[in-house]
């Protein structure tokens, strides 16, 4: 029996900023998307995170916000109700932009964490579009992924004590599409990290 065939995956970095913890009640803000690389079975391959990229600001969905959640992004409710991109047309824009950049390949939403993100993008793809490109499970978490190469329990993980050679030398800013930049250099040097003990021997 012929063996099957695995279909490649791409590796999208995604992240959100929003002014809540949920979504629904809390509305997501912006949204930023980097390509990060392409896996099949030959091994993974990274991409400039700065080739492929996605950025949009949304209208509030609703009054209510946190202003602590608020304030870290910076963004400006009153300004985005009115210049910020229905968030259906944005999530749709996005869901294109996906499936383009995955072509052939499977898409993949990569995060740090990936729990946060996922969740406001996973809802709203499916409020607002009824269906998701990466399916309703295609996400990866780098805090696990370094978690299980470093052999660590996963609430040890911070990425100040990570080995600076995976870190991104970018700042994180709070800016989606700078983060997700940043957070796709971070995946693609996890992903070629052979671990702590590694480069030793």
């Amino acid at each position: 029996m012929a063996a099957r065939r695995i279909r490649p995956s791409l590796y999208i970095s995604v992240d959100i900023e929003a002014d809540g913890p949920i979504p629904g009640p809390y509305s997501m803000l912006s949204l930023g998307a980097a390509v990060a690389g392409r896996q099949d079975g030959e091994g993974f391959v990274a991409e400039d995170p700065e080739r492929r990229t996605f950025y949009r600001e949304l209208r509030p969905i609703s009054d209510d916000f946190v202003p602590e959640a608020l304030a870290v992004s910076g963004l400006d409710r009153e300004r985005l109700g009115v210049e910020g991109r229905d968030p259906a047309v944005a999530m749709t824009e996005f869901s294109r932009w996906v499936r383009t950049a995955a072509a052939d390949a499977q898409p993949v939403m990569c995060g740090y964490p990936a729990s946060y993100d996922w969740t406001f993008l996973y809802w709203y793809l499916i409020r607002f579009t009824g269906q998701s490109p990466f399916g309703h499970s295609g996400c990866m978490d780098m805090k696990t992924l370094y978690a299980s190469k470093a052999g660590l329990p996963l609430r040890a993980v911070v990425k100040g004590t990570m080995p600076r050679e995976l870190l991104s030398r970018r700042r994180h800013t709070h800016h989606a599409l700078d983060d997700a930049i940043e957070q796709a250099e971070l995946f693609a040097n996890l992903m070629a990290w052979p671990g702590p003990t590694g480069s030793s021997g």
